[in-house]
């Protein structure tokens, strides 16, 4: 009986520390997911992109030729359309990504309607994420470290960091909180990556953020 009493009271005391260890762990790791979500602004609304590159002749006249399609990787200098006797180049290296196919129209440069493609330096790639005011704005810095996923590529983590951090709003992008009915509005937060390094991102993939806060 002694021997069985010994037995249940070693089997109290190891039930009761594995369940003190068990707290332990819980709360280490509750106050660990607290640090770093404290040190953390995530941004959901984020897209891939560069800017676009506008190619358009010096003088109006009638567009005659385009040789590049969508999704064409040119060198500086390449044709890319005659309108009239003009030959208009690539400015850079690059990919196509959109072409006027209206041969025949008219390309009238002085209404600002002269562009006969527009391309993007892939060198220039950023992720460009769309944060509102009120959620870490003001502890997002430039050179910060980052964090990214690509829904295209599941859970992959792509690594860079904070270029730019908007000085204006988006103004067209302006939306209410409804608890107070005041507006907020969003600011673009742009995080620079290695593009040779990460080659399967694209222009105009869809992105989430994770910028850490220094």
């Amino acid at each position: 009986m002694e021997e069985k009493n010994i037995i249940e009271r070693k089997g109290r005391k190891t039930t009761l520390i594995i369940g003190v260890i068990v707290i332990a762990l819980m709360v280490v790791g509750s106050l660990t997911y607290w640090y770093v979500a404290s040190k953390t602004v995530y941004i959901d609304q984020s897209v891939i992109e560069a800017p676009l590159i506008d190619l358009s002749p010096v003088n109006s006249g009638i567009l005659e030729q385009v040789f590049v399609n969508v999704g064409d990787e040119v060198a500086a200098g390449t044709p890319v359309a005659r309108v009239g006797d003009e030959i208009v180049k690539a400015k850079v290296s690059g990919e196509i990504v959109s072409v006027d196919r209206n041969i025949g129209s008219f390309v009238n440069v002085l209404t600002g309607q002269g562009t006969v493609a527009s391309m993007i330096d892939p060198a220039e790639l950023r992720v460009v994420g769309h944060l509102d005011e009120n959620k870490g704005l003001v502890n997002v810095q430039v050179g910060d470290p980052a964090t990214f996923t690509v829904d295209a590529f599941g859970g992959k983590t792509f690594k860079g960091v904070v270029s730019e951090v908007s000085p204006t709003s988006r103004q067209s992008d302006v939306v209410f909180d409804i608890s107070s009915q005041r507006p907020t509005n969003e600011f673009d937060i742009k995080i620079k990556f290695d593009a040779e390094e990460y080659p399967e991102l694209k222009n105009g993939m869809s992105a989430r953020i994770w910028v850490f806060k220094q």
